[in-house]
């Protein structure tokens, strides 16, 4: 009778564990988790880091975490609760846990840091493709990887490269203690944008990236072959704000029609798209890397037949209809050299 009510302690001990879990919709298609979430503006206090941890709908984050508790200056007015909502990891909504997730390899690191940004045309962050997944192959190669899940714009168009900025400039204040010696960025699509913005908007030293590596980078905002949507969702609506205060909103437009603003201490950058891209057009990706060229910025663009939008780091490993086909160990390849060459 003891053994019976025994076992019964321990199971009835161990349901409750498994009720007080997480009920997470969407997982990642890998068991890589960050060594550290970072979150930006999260009041201070464990009892507040709890809460946090405790609310978030992304499995991926660390056990470990920490706040920066830093004022916001700016709000995208978001007062929905962050929600993801699909495998991809896309996520809405995010404001008040806005965070980057930090991965140390477990080999031995080769002092290089990847800043990743993932896309969703500022409208949500697809944080698993363009995300963990990404992190899942840098990390197998020694690179010291912060995947930045940051606020989105709502048409307050400063609000997502500010966070960037302060995570860059977090990595830049532990640069010397974890052995870094670069530190880059790397954005897909609208996330694209978002690291062409970080490469030619920094504001310092600390917050200016070492290289740059987009992925089918949005970087036009204006017709004929600027993404509309995402400005739309950058910026705010054209014809409204165009009402409004048409000056303002040929101001914002100027400012992120990134070509626009590449100078010669841009830093070098490696850009990659297909050709049968029908979300983004490839002469974004032309006409930035026109730009870089005429500043004499080092620079390398490769083109793929095929791809379509968003392949990001969603290959056979994770995904066994992957876009690229056979292209993929070629940009593997590639991409490979020439992250070795910025270390």
């Amino acid at each position: 009778m003891k053994k019976i009510l025994l076992i019964i302690s321990v199971l009835c001990i161990a349901l409750g564990a498994q009720a007080k879990r997480p009920a997470y919709k969407f997982y990642p298609k890998t068991d890589l988790r960050p060594d550290k979430t970072v979150f930006l503006y999260v009041p201070d206090g464990k009892k507040e880091l709890k809460k946090a941890l405790k609310n978030l709908t992304d499995p991926v984050h660390a056990k470990m975490a920490e706040t920066l508790a830093l004022d916001r200056a700016e709000d995208n007015g978001f007062t929905q609760a962050e929600n993801m909502f699909d495998p991809n990891g896309a996520t809405l909504y995010i404001n008040d846990y806005a965070r980057f997730d930090l991965y140390f390899p477990k080999k031995e690191a080769n002092g290089c840091l990847v800043v990743v940004l993932p896309g969703g045309g500022y409208n949500c962050v697809c944080h698993y493709i363009e995300g963990v997944y990404a992190a899942d192959w840098l990390v197998e190669r020694g690179y010291t990887v912060a995947v930045v899940k940051y606020r989105l714009p709502a048409g307050h168009p400063a609000i997502p490269l500010t966070d960037v900025h302060h995570a860059m400039r977090y990595c830049r204040n532990h640069q010397q203690e974890w052995g870094i010696s670069k530190i880059g960025v790397m954005g897909f699509s609208a996330g694209g944008h978002l690291a062409a913005s970080a490469s030619v908007l920094y504001d310092d030293a600390a917050t200016r990236p070492d290289f740059s590596v987009l992925y089918y980078p949005v970087i036009s905002l204006v017709r004929p072959f600027g993404h509309t949507i995402t400005g739309e969702y950058l910026i705010g609506n054209y014809e409204r704000r165009r009402a409004e205060d048409a000056a303002a909103l040929e101001k914002d437009l100027a400012k992120y029609e990134l070509q626009n603003q590449v100078t010669a201490d841009t830093p070098p950058t490696f850009i990659v798209l297909s050709s049968d891209d029908r979300e983004v057009n490839p002469l974004n990706s032309l006409v930035y890397y026109e730009a870089l060229a005429a500043h004499k910025v080092p620079a390398e663009l490769h083109v793929f037949h095929h791809g379509i939008h968003g392949f990001g780091f969603d290959y056979y490993k994770f995904n066994p209809n992957d876009w690229l086909f056979e292209a993929r160990d070629n940009l593997f390849e590639i991409i490979s050299r020439w992250l070795e060459k910025q270390r």
